[in-house]
């Protein structure tokens, strides 16, 4: 009751409107379903489609023609225009429409715990009131946090996917789902990583901050660009892009920093600009995150699962983490990952440290270094291009049980 009390603090107007379109959907979802029993609904984030959710509808598309998919995105999405291009029928998100195919769907899949019609509400009917839809995670990163929110009490997710064995066993362990819930199968995006190159850039990504990207009403001194420059976040990041020892060093490698905060992050991604004229700013709507990773030949972040996407390519990287406390504190829990003993590059808390870290990368030729070559071999068990295939195979397994 308290977490659900908790909760009603971010209920907003539109989620309150939402009820009437779910109820306006009801009997077209009910003439849906007759008509088409096996729809597979995908999505991501409202407006994204670049993540597993887009890489496994893409499968689908080109391996699987025969399944009924239908992907919900923004029509007007950057994205958009790739998933049109794919074939399959796209929905616009959110609206009596995507509820019509939320509620007829045989499965609904994303990437995101939230990639529902609305959040709120059907967070509400899915934990609440025991709506017991097919609902395949195919998760957003690897999980290495102790992330309540995924806590089988509050999703009741039925198909659980992980990308690493360690991940697997800490979900299946410790998160409260039924057996043959949780599946080692892969990420689906980890198909796309394996024709990764290199070029002159190192890129910096850190993840987000809670205590600064809350919704607007619960936060709106932070709008304020004083107000954000005040915050640990933004003088540690801000003091990396701006260091000129660290640039000089990256330009006598013939290296370029380019930097991608968090997508709950990039609405700040000008207050950093500051200063920072050899930096390369990548804005979400123009740059895919993937495509920045497999080309970067170096990874700067903090907490962020990007990293291990950096470790599954076995490239290099450092963390930068300034606020360990805090962030456990206020943001999450630890989980089975330890950076210091389970990372895959160096932990730095001071800027020199990053600057030993990168000079020393330089110095053996820009190599990896082979205790974290073999973390990462020992992490992900499964390295291989078929993610996508076995999560097809696997979803089809279960809904014949």
């Amino acid at each position: 009751m308290r977490a659900f009390l908790h909760k009603l603090r971010y209920v907003r107007l539109r989620d309150v409107l939402s009820v009437f379109a779910l109820i306006a959907a009801l009997p077209w979802a009910f003439r849906l379903k007759r008509r088409r029993p096996h729809i597979w609904l995908l999505c991501e984030r409202r407006s994204e489609a670049r993540d597993n959710g887009f890489w496994f509808y893409r499968y689908l598309r080109l391996h699987q023609p025969q399944v009924d998919t239908v992907y919900a995105i923004d029509p007007r999405s950057p994205d958009a225009a790739k998933v049109a291009a794919l074939g399959g029928e796209v929905i616009p998100w959110g609206g009596v429409r995507h509820w019509a195919y939320y509620l007829a769907a045989e499965y609904n899949v994303s990437s995101q715990k939230d990639g529902k019609p609305n959040a709120a509400l059907c967070h509400l009917i899915e934990v609440y009131g025991h709506y017991r839809n097919r609902r395949v995670f195919l998760q957003h990163g690897v999980i290495h946090n102790d992330t309540k929110f995924l806590h089988y009490e509050n999703s009741r997710i039925g198909f659980f996917v992980c990308g690493a064995k360690p991940e697997y066993d800490f979900v299946r362990e410790t998160f409260g789902y039924p057996q043959g819930a949780v599946h080692y199968l892969g990420l689906a995006r980890f198909d796309g990583l394996h024709d990764h190159h290199e070029e002159p850039f190192v890129l910096v990504i850190p993840t987000w901050r809670k205590s600064i990207a809350r919704p607007a009403r619960f936060a709106r001194h932070l709008d304020r660009e004083a107000q954000f420059k005040r915050t640990s976040y933004y003088r540690h990041w801000h003091g990396l892009l701006t260091d000129q020892a660290l640039h000089d060093e990256l330009a006598d490698a013939g290296l370029k920093l380019a930097f991608y905060p968090h997508a709950n992050m990039q609405r700040f991604l000008d207050e950093f600009k500051d200063g920072c004229d050899d930096v390369i700013f990548c804005d979400w709507r123009e740059n895919d995150v993937q495509d920045l990773l497999k080309r970067a030949t170096f990874l700067i972040t903090d907490y962020s699962s990007v990293a291990m996407d950096f470790a599954y390519m076995g490239k290099p990287l450092l963390y930068y983490q300034f606020d360990q406390e805090d962030f456990r504190r206020y943001q999450y829990a630890a989980g089975y990952f330890d950076y210091a003993r389970d990372g895959f590059g160096p932990v730095c808390e001071t800027l020199g440290d990053v600057r030993e870290a990168l000079r020393r990368w330089e110095e053996r030729g820009r190599t990896n270094e082979d205790v974290y070559l073999e973390r990462g071999r020992a992490f992900f068990t499964i390295h291989d291009d078929h993610n996508c295939e076995r999560i097809y195979q696997a979803i089809c397994d279960w809904g014949r049980s």
